[in-house]
């Protein structure tokens, strides 16, 4: 239970022993100012409404009946009915040294566990990853890892592409090139090129064209032969994600792959067994639910088409089977899926389609974590100069190059291979922290000289902050562990207490999925040791003082590595 639980549970119920109804929220948020504590109650005129009391004498019964002896020096009345929470820095102290001696930092696991699964990334296999995969990737990736770490069963789901026509002309232009093993090798070595050649080749040549369609209906049909093709074909551009996922940090394995091939023998069935339900209405040939929940400007009902006029299956169908296999298989309570704003209303329409037909119990949290586009300085998408796709590993070795640059005019002297190390490091943790710091539905605009700064809310100034004390710990030598915290001036208060603040930031993400939240956390933390360094000297003071700052560094150390970690984002032990 972290604090704000804590404080939660005992100021509601005093709440409710004054006559206040038990779902009377006591409102507990961080204050802002030192001056009022470390925690403020801000739900007693709304209590005190429902009881047509006045705030104040509301607020005075409460201070009468709560008991916070044992955590805060004092409660105090402020305005027209808040209460301040001074907490008592000997019960501060206790907390840390808890933390200190935890793996964990003393943050609970849940105490009952879901079963969550996270569908994230799902790149089309026809072609290399591009920038637009970046965002699902690195926030289904941060989200993953949080709620792992407090106790969730997480079952990632890469719901990849590799079904439909466009693979067609894939194989055909396997086909042509399979005389020549080391030039189809050669040729699949640049899937994006091997892809346009392909798509120019199906546009201009009326016989490639047919001989694409049907490797479509063969593929469909199970031919071993074009089965064999297809899969050499899957298994390279497999091997070109599991790259990106390498350079980016990111967990994802084959293991998490599950193809919308995989689903390709339950379509039949999803669109018999909603036609069995009465939600399918056929119109112009196609099989389509109409709801009414979704409905145009006009009034007109938007239809979700679950098989085409020619008996082809789209998305949505994929999509439903997919939540079949996920409640029957994998017995998810809860599914997130990162999936851009723009598929909003095609993941509300399979969402609501699969309770209305059973496919899963009504109870089941399904949820889109919808996310904005990285957006360039124009205003305009993230692309090339020409106007084309930025492929997302171009863009991770631009970073490291930009990272190494910057690592040779700041610390030349340096070996060449710890250069590049920490280049590798402070790159990609600029990229995807340069993300992850913004808030996922927005839009947001990409910056190099931003993201790579070692100043303001950014991975480089993190990673800094926590090499910094590491090189702390190398002046000090060796050092008493088991001395005693004293939190006596205010900067080691406030540091103290944005310490065991890690635990709400997390609560916060792994409720809404907005990783976001952690990194403001981890930013603010950084500030707070950065001003208690400057006001508190360390190595200089007494050896008891010494010690005590010390055990407050070496925890500010341990909670910046423990978040970055949980965003996915390497720290160094010196840059």
């Amino acid at each position: 239970m972290n604090i704000r639980q804590l404080l939660d549970q005992r100021v509601s119920s005093a709440f409710i022993s004054i006559g206040a109804s038990k779902d009377v929220s006591a409102v507990i948020k961080q204050s802002s100012k030192a001056q009022f504590g470390q925690y403020q109650v801000n739900g007693v005129m709304g209590a005190a409404k429902k009881l047509k009391m006045n705030p104040r004498q509301f607020a005075t019964q409460v201070v009468d009946v709560l008991d916070l002896s044992d955590i805060a020096d004092k409660v105090e009345i402020a305005g027209p009915g808040f209460l301040n929470i001074h907490l008592k820095p000997e019960w501060l102290a206790w907390q840390l040294e808890l933390a200190l001696n935890s793996d964990t930092l003393n943050i609970d696991k849940i105490k009952t566990p879901q079963t969550v699964v996270i569908d994230y990334s799902g790149p089309n296999l026809a072609k290399e990853m591009h920038v637009g995969h970046l965002r699902s990737t690195i926030i289904g990736d941060a989200i993953v890892r949080v709620l792992r770490f407090i106790g969730y069963k997480v079952i990632p789901q890469n719901h990849v592409g590799d079904w439909g026509t466009q693979f067609g002309m894939l194989l055909a232009q396997m086909n042509d090139l399979q005389s020549s093993d080391n030039e189809l090798s050669m040729q699949l070595s640049d899937l994006e090129t091997f892809y346009r050649d392909a798509k120019k080749r199906f546009d201009a040549e009326p016989d490639f064209a047919e001989t694409a369609r049907a490797y479509v209906v063969k593929l469909q049909a199970g031919d071993p032969n074009c089965l064999l093709l297809w899969q050499q074909f899957i298994d390279i551009s497999l091997q070109h994600c599991e790259d990106v996922y390498e350079r980016l940090n990111v967990l994802l394995t084959r293991n998490d792959v599950m193809p919308e091939s995989a689903y390709n023998d339950d379509l039949p069935q999803v669109v018999a067994d909603l036609d069995s339900m009465g939600l399918l209405t056929e119109d112009q040939g196609a099989q389509c639910v109409f709801l009414e929940e979704f409905k145009a400007k006009n009034g007109k009902i938007l239809p979700a088409i679950v098989q085409k006029s020619n008996g082809g299956y789209l998305y949505a169908t994929t999509d439903l089977a997919a939540l079949r296999y996920r409640h029957n298989k994998l017995h998810a309570d809860r599914i997130l899926y990162f999936v851009d704003a723009r598929q909003s209303l095609h993941l509300n329409q399979v969402f609501t389609i699969a309770k209305k037909a059973h496919f899963v119990p009504a109870e089941m949290q399904l949820e889109h974590m919808a996310f904005g586009t990285m957006m360039g300085k124009n205003g305009k998408p993230f692309a090339t100069r020409d106007g084309g796709t930025v492929k997302l590993i171009d863009l991770l070795k631009e970073a490291e190059q930009r990272a190494f640059d910057l690592v040779n005019e700041k610390n030349p002297d340096l070996d060449k291979e710890e250069r590049k190390a920490v280049a590798k490091t402070v790159g990609i943790g600029a990229v995807k922290y340069a993300d992850l710091s913004k808030n996922r539905s927005s839009d947001y605009i990409f910056n190099w000289d931003t993201m790579l700064s070692f100043e303001g809310n950014t991975a480089p100034y993190l990673q800094y902050a926590y090499a910094r004390i590491q090189s702390i710990f190398r002046k000090a030598g060796e050092f008493e562990h088991n001395a005693t915290l004293n939190l006596v001036e205010m900067p080691e208060k406030q540091l103290a207490i944005k310490l065991l603040q890690l635990s709400e930031a997390i609560e916060v993400v792994s409720k809404d999925g907005t990783p976001n939240i952690l990194c403001n956390y981890l930013f603010e933390l950084a500030g707070n040791f950065m001003t208690f360094y400057e006001a508190c000297p360390i190595l200089k003071a007494d050896k008891e003082i010494k010690n005590s700052r010390l055990k407050l560094a070496k925890l500010t150390a341990k909670t910046l590595k423990t978040g970055l970690d949980l965003l996915g984002i390497k720290t160094l032990e010196r840059m």
